[in-house]
């Protein structure tokens, strides 16, 4: 044994040392290997281990698991980026010339790649002289989706090794590479069956030492600069800059921050392109789009942790699903459970509904063999695997039954009663509501320990959310196999308590109400939804989401909404969202609203402020004055981040990272901002509550709560209360 540690060790292969074969093997203690300072620690202590035994002639570097290496540990990276900046450009320095040291082995080194080789992981095989992968293998440097850039010398070696064009966008865009496309691409040297991946790493490894790779050139030109022409150069990085501002926008500064550091060092060596990508890191690292994608994927970490905690204490498994209702919802219901091997049957009260719900299975395992990813057998399991019926007597050995039919308690009642006498009575009923209590729901059936709320959001199939709602009488194994249910159908599961609209819901009503106040007050709804996109961040602003949500959907669940919190929800007197109700103005549903939808003459879908919409507001509306962007961002985003604390502080929702993940998933809140409660904190909280203090006249939905103050007094965290 060379070196021995808690993450990796080396050693001859075949404890030969007359070979000078020594493989370097990841084998961390957890699930996965990482790179946490402990194990660049090692890998710092093996390679001089390494570089002082004469005996070594060449090193593959492998892993012991079932993959390479998923990247830098960043549940480390909180408290390392909040360091003072001369701190961390220490650490990223200092951790990048360990892979530097590893390069610079007076031997030649070769990775074999299996599994996922990513961040780190990816940087470790550029740090190796040859690469060889297997057919399981996927390559990438996905940083940019943590707000981050490479920084153990990714930006230096890939460029060098594949061309600035493909290596940029490698990075710019964080997906990885399967082992053939990595292959054609050059990142690596060769693909082989799993089986043949240590013997054909070998096998390489022995070619360069005898001399038939040239190695040391190949090392060579990951040290040098880049061989481009000026008009080469000039040509490269102005079409990188172009592209990255034009898909990733300007409150990513990540992809603009690698095409500048990568062009700059384009004429330098390793050591002056190296202290661009370790001052480009530090400075990324210390902005607030990084600290909101850091957050963003360690909540996601802790849902997804959580939910298969839950899942693991089911006790009853899910192998038939029944879904009440086959409208667009029941439809794309039936088809997420089906496409992932679920059987469900599929009921209703009139076969013109069941065509429909068979339709929109259909139509979406279309949209996917255009795409070319779903084939024929796909297609044909997915519908077999759904049974359109209009008889109860078909769900009786179902599982889980989900409820989708009309949003009105009476008629949920009624059809989950009907519902209980039909199925078994182990079955568990699920209710597909977006507002209505479960608690009211569950007073219908005799057994409301097996009933709670699955909330699923359109479109079904690209929303990853559902919110599982708990109902007071809900059981802990009703919840632990809807969650195992959820993860099955490829969701992300939250689990809320009870109360009008959820969270979701909950949150976003508030929003909506500032919205509508704007409104009243003179804004043009056109200018709140430009500065809600273009500076806020939402996808669509508020008015454009109340169109696609439906004016009769918004009004009917702001009036449910109002009712169960009189306090601060009472409807609005002359709403514009029920005055386009009124007027049959639905949105997208009947191709008006707020704005006039239509196609153009190539069939592409328009959409254009509806002068009838201004019609219909003028008469209840301030005269039109200009607000500026500060100005609609609060009158908005303070209502939510009010009822969002409310929700935390009420125990509806158990930690901050749950709740900025269900907005994330369930509503499209900007990724760069990292969910409601990161935006609040990274505005400060004393700052939040002076904010909203300003505006606190305007009605109930402005005014902070008693808990908020105290928090921000003490200057508490809601992440420290996470769990």
């Amino acid at each position: 044994m060379i070196f021995e540690g808690n993450s990796l060790c080396a050693r001859f292969i075949e404890d030969d040392s007359n070979s000078g074969l020594v493989e370097l093997v990841f084998d961390a203690q957890g699930s996965v290997n990482k790179f946490d300072q402990n194990t660049v620690s090692e890998l710092d202590a093996a390679t001089q281990a390494l570089a002082s035994n004469d005996n070594v002639k060449g090193v593959l570097v492998r892993s012991a698991k079932s993959t390479f290496i998923v990247g830098a540990d960043i549940t480390e990276f909180t408290a390392l980026f909040a360091l003072p900046e001369n701190e961390v450009l220490e650490w990223v320095a200092k951790t990048s010339q360990v892979f530097d040291r590893f390069e610079d082995l007076p031997v030649p080194t070769i990775a074999a790649v299996n599994g996922f080789a990513l961040g780190g992981g990816c940087e470790m095989t550029l740090a190796c002289d040859l690469r060889v992968a297997d057919t399981t293998a996927s390559i990438g440097l996905p940083e940019v989706k943590l707000g981050l850039m490479p920084g153990f010398g990714g930006t230096v070696r890939l460029p060098r090794l594949i061309g600035s064009d493909n290596a940029l966008e490698w990075m710019t865009t964080g997906r990885d590479r399967k082992a053939p496309k990595a292959l054609a691409e050059g990142a690596v040297d060769a693909v082989v069956e799993p089986s043949n991946l240590t013997k054909a790493a070998i096998s390489m490894l022995q070619d360069a030492i005898d001399g038939k790779f040239d190695w040391q050139a190949r090392r060579a030109q990951k040290k040098s600069p880049l061989t481009l022409s000026k008009n080469e150069s000039m040509m490269s990085f102005s079409t990188a800059k172009a592209m990255v501002a034009a898909q990733a926008g300007k409150h990513y500064p990540s992809p603009h921050m690698m095409v500048d550091t990568v062009a700059k060092a384009s004429t330098l060596d390793r050591e002056g392109a190296l202290k661009l990508e370790n001052q480009g890191f530090v400075t990324l690292a210390k902005t607030d789009a990084a600290k909101a994608q850091v957050g963003i994927f360690l909540a996601d970490q802790l849902v997804k942790s959580k939910g298969k905690k839950q899942a693991k204490a089911a006790t009853k498994a899910i192998n038939q699903t029944a879904v009440l209702g086959a409208g667009i919802m029941g439809g794309g219901i039936a088809y997420q459970s089906a496409v992932k091997g679920t059987p469900v049957i599929m009921k209703d009260i009139a076969q013109p509904a069941l065509d429909l719900g068979l339709k929109e299975a259909a139509k979406i395992l279309a949209k996917g063999m255009q795409r070319g990813k779903v084939d024929a057998t796909k297609m044909a399991t997915t519908l077999n695997n759904i049974v359109p019926t209009l008889e109860y007597s078909a769900m009786k050995d179902a599982d889980l039954i989900i409820e989708a039919v009309v949003e009105n308690p009476k008629v949920k009642g009624i059809v989950l009663k009907e519902t209980e006498d039909a199925v078994a009575d182990d079955a568990i009923i699920c209710s597909n509501t977006s507002t209505i209590s479960i608690n009211q729901l569950a007073k219908s059936l005799d057994k409301p320990e097996r009933f709670c709320g699955m909330h699923f959001f359109n479109p079904v199939h690209k929303m990853p959310l559902v919110e599982i709602i708990r109902g007071e009488n809900t059981s802990e194994s009703t919840i632990s196999a809807v969650v195992a249910a959820t993860l099955k159908m490829g969701k992300t599961p939250i689990v809320v308590n009870d109360c009008p609209g959820f969270l979701v819901n909950r949150v976003l009503f508030p929003y909506f109400a500032g919205f509508s106040k704007l409104v009243l007050d003179g804004a043009d709804f056109v200018a709140v939804d430009k500065v809600m996109e273009k500076v806020f961040g939402w996808p669509m602003g508020p008015a454009f989401l109340l169109d696609v949500v439906g004016m009769d959907t918004a009004d009917h669940a702001s009036g449910v909404m109002s009712d169960g919190i009189p306090e601060r929800m009472q409807k609005i007197a002359n709403d514009p969202v029920t005055c386009l109700f009124r007027a049959e103005r639905f949105g997208q549903k009947n191709g008006k609203g707020f704005y006039n939808f239509g196609t153009d003459k190539r069939g592409r879908p328009t959409k254009v402020a509806a002068e009838e919409a201004y019609e219909l507001f003028a008469p209840h509306c301030a005269e039109k004055q200009d607000f500026d962007a500060e100005d609609i961002i609060a009158r908005t985003m303070i209502p939510m981040a009010n009822e969002a604390i409310r929700c935390l502080e009420e125990g509806i929702v158990a930690s901050a990272a749950e709740a900025d993940m269900a907005l994330l998933y369930g509503l499209g809140f900007p990724p760069f901002r990292g969910g409601i409660f990161r935006y609040i904190e990274t505005m400060g909280l004393d700052n939040f509550v002076a904010l909203a203090d300003k505006y606190a006249d305007l009605g109930p939905i402005y005014q902070v709560s008693d808990g908020v103050r105290e928090m921000a007094a003490n200057r508490k965290s809601y992440f420290q209360q996470s769990a």
